[in-house]
């Protein structure tokens, strides 16, 4: 299992002069973490800006500095060597991680000219066979699991959620795991486990809440409601065939907070996984 990767990801000094900030920093280190955290192997891609620019090079788009026969020669043959890798390999690669903006491995947006446009860089627009995901989103893999959990049923279900995430390539934290769920704890322990989900859904990139019932359980409900104040992804799984009104499958708040999915099958979709639907 390997991702063909931009190398700026791992060496940033292959980019332009100062266009990287420490938030491009930040998710280049959660990119490389995911990919350690689940064995992916990270397979460099070359530069072509760099081998055809060098690396101390000022910003620049695709028409001010590499739409040339040269170039366009450069980037035959590197795209050769990489489809060579690939046959060697004898599998595809998951995908291939790109930085937005860049005119050679931009993916969904390129400086193509002096104004960024949607569409992929010069070099990944070779590969249109391979899917690819900005670096930023492929960086998104800590998921904060919230969900009913004092049943036997819905602890078991929730494990069950955690092991297709988990499948699917995305870092799960369970609050189930977490703390003494006797009825003798004490005040001082309902501070810490309350500190550390807070913590926890602070780190996340994204929340996955499970709101199946009449009404949903009042502690997801809170998650999801801190979740989106700090602008942060929800997907809410709801199973439950009862809806609560004409247009609402439950609370309204909650409902137009989140994506919503009716399967557990659907999650790993609704949060860009790489894999099949069964991996």
């Amino acid at each position: 299992m390997y991702v063909l990767i931009a190398p700026c990801i791992e060496n940033p000094g292959c980019r332009a002069r100062g266009i990287t900030t420490d938030e491009d920093l930040r998710h280049f280190r959660r990119a490389v973490e995911r990919c350690r955290r689940f064995s992916i192997e990270m397979v460099p891609l070359p530069c072509p800006e760099t081998i055809y620019l060098g690396a101390d090079r000022p910003p620049g788009s695709y028409l001010d500095r590499l739409a040339t026969p040269a170039f366009a020669a450069l980037l035959d043959r590197l795209e050769a060597e990489v489809r060579a890798a690939i046959r060697e390999r004898r599998e595809p690669p998951l995908a291939i991680v790109g930085v937005d903006s860049s005119p050679a491995c931009g993916v969904t947006a390129t400086y193509h000219s002096s104004v960024k446009q949607p569409g992929r860089g010069a070099f990944l627009a070779r590969f249109p066979d391979i899917p690819a995901v900005d670096v930023k989103e492929f960086a998104r893999h800590r998921i904060y699991l919230a969900g009913p959990l004092f049943s036997e049923a819905e602890r078991t279900y929730n494990l069950v959620l955690r092991d297709l995430l988990n499948a699917h390539l995305f870092d799960v934290y369970l609050p189930q795991e977490v703390g003494d769920t006797s009825h003798t704890r004490c005040r001082e322990e309902h501070r810490a486990i309350f500190a550390q989900h807070l913590q926890a859904l602070r780190d996340a990139d994204i929340v996955v809440a499970v709101i199946d019932g009449a009404d949903a359980d009042s502690g997801t409900s809170w998650e999801m409601g801190y979740a989106y104040a700090h602008g942060k992804r929800l997907v809410a799984l709801r199973t439950d065939f009862r809806v609560v009104g004409h247009h609402e499958r439950v609370n309204l708040m909650l409902e137009e907070s989140a994506a919503v999915v009716t399967k557990k099958e659907d999650l790993p979709g609704a949060l860009g996984s790489l894999l099949p639907a069964s991996p």
